[in-house]
């Protein structure tokens, strides 16, 4: 029973990664913007936050310093894409690219660095519960605030006026350029919130989920965030879900291993991958449940007064 206990710890801990990140990338999309250059920022940001707790010893810097590197990244994505009209995709992908190849230029001094100990955190009374306790209420921060922000997520796209406008560009910008608003800034905004979030998701895995500085340490994660959105329809609960259950994924390789199972270890490291493109392709048998939920104007270019 303890030992899956842990692997409830290592599950939420590991699926606080992917739900960041995803969340970001979720409302970019509900305000009509594909951005393929998460894996990109992760990076860049992992590097941020490590370097900052590096010379500064203060891990909520870091943090801050990831959420900051990634919304550097992502508004310049959002002028690209949104004012000089370039292609989402591509643009996406040279960030992406552009992101693997300065992070691992950058962190070359940072391989062998070290980050001070991380503090211990726990809910007092319920972490002490037998077997639940440690692995449900010694989680970092952040993992408690990513659930609260799904919440807020909720609650501000489906119950306030500002999300039915940011949805409402997503679904039609030319009708809600004819109303007034202010579409290239509204998606800008957005691009930016969720270039903060895949920052966060990235100095959190170098200051805390695995703190230490290796070169492509993302290991594939942005994409695995970008497909939680279409698995999760564009939902923000769903969102969360699909990432405590890929999260689970991930953390069964090393349960598999610890508990003695024989296989192969190579094929333990592809589960999440292959756990991500089975879920894709069995959401894509059924193409009109996606155009439903997608956002109508999601990777198209807005040209106000066309």
């Amino acid at each position: 029973m303890e030992s899956y206990a842990l692997l409830l710890g290592a599950t939420l801990s590991a699926g606080t990664v992917l739900a960041i990140a995803a969340l970001g990338l979720l409302i970019n999309e509900k305000a009509g913007i594909v951005n393929l250059g998460a894996e990109g920022m992760m990076l860049c940001a992992a590097i941020a936050g490590f370097a900052t707790v590096v010379h500064t010893g203060h891990f909520g810097l870091g943090l801050l310093a990831g959420m900051a590197a990634g919304a550097v990244l992502a508004a310049i994505f959002g002028v690209l894409v949104i004012w000089l009209n370039t292609n989402q995709y591509a643009t996406g992908l040279a960030l992406s690219l552009f992101g693997v190849g300065f992070s691992a230029f950058v962190g070359i001094r940072y391989v062998q660095a070290k980050l001070p100990e991380l503090p211990k955190f726990a809910i007092p009374v319920l972490s002490d519960v037998p077997l639940l306790g440690p692995a449900l209420f010694r989680q970092h921060p952040v993992v408690y605030l990513t659930v609260l922000f799904t919440g807020a997520l909720i609650w501000f796209l489906y119950r306030s006026r500002a999300g039915l406008v940011l949805r409402s560009v997503g679904e039609s910008p030319e009708s809600a350029h004819a109303l007034g608003y202010p579409v290239r800034r509204i998606r800008l905004a957005a691009v930016v919130a969720g270039g903060a979030l895949c920052g966060l998701a990235g100095a959190y895995i170098s200051t805390v989920y695995t703190p230490l500085w290796v070169e492509g340490m993302v290991a594939g994660r942005g994409w695995i965030a970008l497909a939680l959105t279409t698995f999760a329809t564009w939902r923000p609960a769903r969102v969360l879900l699909g990432a405590y259950l890929f999260g689970g994924v991930t953390m069964l390789q090393f349960h598999l291993q610890a508990t003695g199972v024989q296989v192969a270890s190579q094929l333990l490291s592809m589960l999440p991958y292959i756990a991500t493109i089975v879920v894709l392709a069995l959401i894509s048998r059924n193409p009109t449940w996606i155009r439903v939920n997608m956002p109508a104007s999601l990777g198209k270019p807005f040209y106000p007064g066309s």
